[in-house]
């Protein structure tokens, strides 16, 4: 008699959990509009949800618990670059910090460089994908004559030296974005006519999802570097949501949420056949409109949770929990390997030049402290309004021979003491609340 070999993993039985409904964010009219797309971003310190608004171009952000930079499209052919001060909104925002202006047509894409500072991916029905620098709100490189049709996904490599593109003419695109130039492709990676979509993983191979000629959803793994055949294929189910990926390089766990579906199901990446490997569904009884994903550094390590999502609703977005059981309360080291930070690696200029370099790795083992200024620099330059120094212009003798050097050296060091307050401050948050959950066991144990 054959005995059934069980596949050993950490992950088969990782679980998810939604969150009590005091802990939803409730009142929130989503967008209805029709285009595939998760609606909705999430950091560490504040969730954005596309909502519904007269005319278009609302988003909502609500804080949570990191600065960040938010790009909106807006359906619109432009782009405005919003950012958030640190502690969140005294006053409406009115104005954006740079408007992005290129596209023809509404556009639907925007995606920002993993590695490098201030360089914005966009791309939109009029076929295009333009790539800026945010920083002095330049176009910087146009890929127009590359696609056909309109462009459903696009996905940076691990480095961001490669784009991934899925498009309505069911081709997959490998590009070297600096190069303008396709490295390879696939026609027909799906056959079926709905929307595929195209990523990367961690280790160069491209993982994808789409729908057969008879309609069935499939998911499937290529080798960027001989994609006429897949390395895998597998077959889902006849539904007919959009599959949208949300990958965990860390993991190497994706998970796959569909439009309209009430399910998410995660399946880990390896080296061993079938290579894609289901692990488990999680179920609710609400269809999902939309889907947030945070990242690693937002996530509590202490209670091992490896992902978190943001499913929207009709009319509330619900944090949903997912995570490993262990009996230890000490730090999984094997769950939480060193992860992609926050930080760019590099400049912009450098990386237009052609520089490549991989992330900033951090560890998640104390929980994250952020101690950098990571505020956008705009630069708006314009030669018509530079002009000459005159005499009168000139600076008054008084400030010719004070020395710039000492204000230089003691806003310095006023910025490095108050940045070592700040993370201070943030390990004395961390400590309590650890003292707090061990003050909780204590309490459970004793009764």
């Amino acid at each position: 008699m054959m005995r059934r070999v069980v596949r050993q993993s950490k992950f088969r039985h990782v679980f998810g959990q939604a969150v009590r409904n005091d802990q939803c964010y409730d009142d929130i009219r989503v967008s209805r509009v029709t285009w595939d797309s998760s609606f909705c971003a999430v950091n560490p310190k504040f969730v954005a949800i596309i909502i519904e608004a007269s005319g278009g171009g609302a988003f909502l952000v609500l804080p949570l618990q990191k600065v960040r930079c938010l790009a909106s499209v807006a359906g619109r052919e432009n782009r405005s670059v919003w950012q958030i001060p640190e502690n969140g909104l005294e006053s409406p925002l009115s104005e954006p910090v740079v408007v992005l202006e290129g596209h023809s047509k509404r556009v639907g894409i925007v995606s920002w460089h993993p590695t490098a500072r201030n360089v914005l991916l966009s791309a939109g029905c009029d076929n295009q994908i333009i790539i800026w620098n945010v920083g002095t709100g330049e176009v910087m490189i146009n890929l127009e004559d590359m696609h056909p049709d309109v462009i459903f996904s696009v996905s940076w490599s691990r480095n961001g030296s490669l784009l991934c593109t899925a498009c309505k003419d069911k081709k997959v695109r490998v590009i070297d974005p600096r190069k303008k130039k396709i490295v390879a492709e696939k026609d027909k990676a799906h056959e079926g006519a709905r929307p595929m979509r195209a990523i990367f993983l961690a280790d160069g191979n491209i993982f994808t999802t789409g729908f057969s000629r008879m309609s069935e959803r499939q998911l499937a793994l290529w080798k960027t570097d001989s994609m006429d055949e897949p390395i895998c294929v597998q077959e889902m189910d006849s539904s007919n949501g959009v599959l949208l990926p949300f990958y965990d390089p860390d993991t190497n766990i994706v998970y796959l949420c569909g439009k309209g579906d009430s399910s998410i199901r995660y399946f880990e990446i390896t080296d061993e056949a079938p290579f894609v490997h289901y692990l488990n569904t999680f179920s609710t009884k609400e269809p999902q409109r939309g889907m947030g994903y945070m990242p690693k550094r937002g996530l509590d390590v202490n209670k091992c949770e490896i992902a978190r999502f943001y499913k929207l609703h009709e009319r509330k977005c619900e944090p949903i929990i997912m995570t490993v059981p262990r009996k230890s309360d000490l730090f999984q080291d094997d769950l939480y390997p060193d992860t992609a930070g926050p930080d760019p690696s590099l400049e912009a200029e450098e990386w237009f030049a052609g520089k490549n370099g991989g992330p900033i790795l951090i560890s998640l083992k104390d929980g994250y402290v952020s101690t950098k200024n990571r505020d956008l620099k705009v630069v708006k330059t314009n030669v018509l309004e530079s002009k000459p120094a005159t005499k009168a212009e000139n600076v008054p003798t008084v400030q010719k021979h004070a020395s710039p050097q000492s204000s230089v050296k003691m806003e310095d060091k006023l910025e490095e003491v108050l940045r070592e307050f700040k993370s201070l401050r943030d390990r004395v948050i961390l400590q309590d609340r650890r003292i707090a959950r061990l003050e909780e066991q204590v309490a459970k144990v004793a009764m």
